[in-house]
């Protein structure tokens, strides 16, 4: 039985961004390039309906952790939540990258009734406990399918000279990982980031690049690219600025019960200028 763990307020946070599109879930630092000792970050983090425009629904902070360049949690202090956005701020009291993420990662699954409706699990809103999917789940199910579904957020900070001790993969879920240093893009230049999913490169993963300001612009400016056979994309900077990168990936190579296996993946960065 493959395992779930799927903390509740990171499943919730994490779906949005996929519902019909409109709106996102993101975590964006003050800065991300810092020198000096003792250096602090401001984060706001929210699910709005334009890329860095607070107007729909804070970002709910329990299933948000941060990571240090050594390894270690790092606390993140004067957490608050109002009404459009949650903000914290965090010290970077050693020299290197830090990250800034939520994650969750499980099964689905749904089917026809008897009576003909449809049924699903886990519920809206519900946290499942391991091994709750046998009980849940009718084992004769008609047209039943089970997905594996993995969601990742992340955002980066470096303090001093960069480092890459956060990178280490988690094996588990779509994840990035950059060939170019995130805290390290600069307009007019090419970057490359490797997608792994479940610790393999991800072929055919479909990532969306969006510059801020997008609420002033009659289009978005998408940028549009796919991974290769190493699951690596290049994406070049139009400009510096802080942008959103969202990735979706979906195959049939999950381990059972599951028959599919889902990826989502988003990131926020920023460009500095040449």
């Amino acid at each position: 039985m493959m395992k779930t763990k799927l903390p509740l307020i990171a499943l919730l946070a994490m779906s949005l961004p996929l519902v019909a599109n409109a709106h996102r879930a993101w975590v964006l630092p003050a800065a991300t390039v810092l020198s000096g000792e003792n250096a602090w970050v401001t984060f706001d983090a929210a699910v709005s309906n334009d890329i860095f425009y607070t107007d729909h629904a804070p970002m709910r902070l329990n299933g948000m952790k941060a990571i240090g360049p050594d390894g270690k949690e790092v606390e993140m202090q004067n957490q608050h939540t109002g009404k459009y956005r949650s903000s914290f701020d965090l010290e970077l009291s050693k020299e290197g990258t830090y990250k800034v993420f939520s994650a969750s990662s499980g099964l689905r699954a749904r089917w026809e009734t008897e009576d003909g409706k449809r049924g699903f699990w886990p519920g809206r809103g519900e946290t499942p406990a391991p091994g709750e999917f046998e009980k849940a789940v009718p084992k004769n199910a008609k047209k039943l399918q089970v997905s594996q579904s993995s969601r990742r957020m992340e955002t980066f900070v470096t303090a001093g000279q960069p480092s890459k001790t956060v990178f280490e993969l988690q094996n588990e879920g779509l994840e990035m990982q950059p060939i170019t240093h995130p805290n390290d893009l600069f307009s007019g230049e090419k970057a490359q980031f490797r997608f792994m999913i479940d610790g393999k490169p991800a072929v055919g993963v479909e990532v969306t690049v969006i510059p801020d300001g997008s609420r002033y612009r009659n289009s978005p400016n998408e940028i549009k690219v796919v991974s290769d056979k190493k699951g690596v994309v290049s994406v070049e900077w139009p400009s510096a600025g802080r942008y959103w990168l969202e990735a979706e990936y979906q195959d049939d190579k999950a381990a059972k019960p599951a028959t599919t296996r889902q990826g989502s993946y988003s990131a926020t960065l920023e460009v500095l200028p040449q």
